[in-house]
C-alpha cells in the first residue's frame, strides 16, 4: 500500500518546468544565495550574498582573467547568462565562478519545484555538478 501510495503522490506532484529555475537559490559553495531572473529569452544569475560577502561586502573580483574586470565588486555579479531553453532545462549558457576567474559551459535543470542541478564544464566530461535549493 505504502508504494502505491508515494506512486500517487509522484504523479500528482507538478512537472519541473524551465521557469522553475527563476528565484533564489542556497549553492553548495561559500553558503551563497543567488538571484536567477529571466533575461529577455534567456535566464541570468547573479550574487546576493554568500559566508565571504556578509564578513567582506566589499569584496571584489580579484581573480578575474581580465585585468580590466578585477575590481568589480562580487555582491550583484552576473554569473550566468546566455542560457537557451531546453526542454525544461537550460542549455547552452555560462557560469563564471570567482574563486578561479573562469568561466564554465553551464546547464541549469530544474529537479521539482525546490532544487536545481547546474553543472558547469570545462568540457564534457570534465564537469562539476552541484543542487542547489530554493530559499524564498
Amino acid at each position: 500500500m505504502g508504494s502505491v501510495m508515494m506512486g500517487l503522490m509522484l504523479a500528482a506532484a507538478p512537472p519541473a518546468g524551465a521557469d522553475t529555475a527563476i528565484g533564489h537559490w542556497k549553492t553548495e559553495t561559500h553558503n551563497a544565495i543567488v538571484e536567477i531572473t529571466h533575461c529577455g529569452p534567456s535566464i541570468c544569475g547573479r550574487i546576493v550574498t554568500s559566508d565571504l560577502l556578509r564578513t567582506q561586502p566589499d569584496l571584489r573580483d580579484a581573480k578575474n582573467a581580465n585585468a580590466a574586470l578585477r575590481n568589480r565588486p562580487i555582491k550583484g555579479l552576473q554569473f550566468l547568462s546566455g542560457f537557451t531553453r531546453d526542454g525544461d532545462a537550460w542549455s547552452g549558457g555560462s557560469i563564471y565562478n570567482a574563486d578561479d576567474g573562469k568561466t564554465y559551459g553551464a546547464k541549469v535543470t530544474p529537479l521539482g519545484a525546490d532544487q536545481l542541478k547546474v553543472r558547469g564544464c570545462v568540457f564534457v566530461p570534465f564537469c562539476k555538478t552541484q543542487t542547489w535549493t530554493r530559499v524564498r
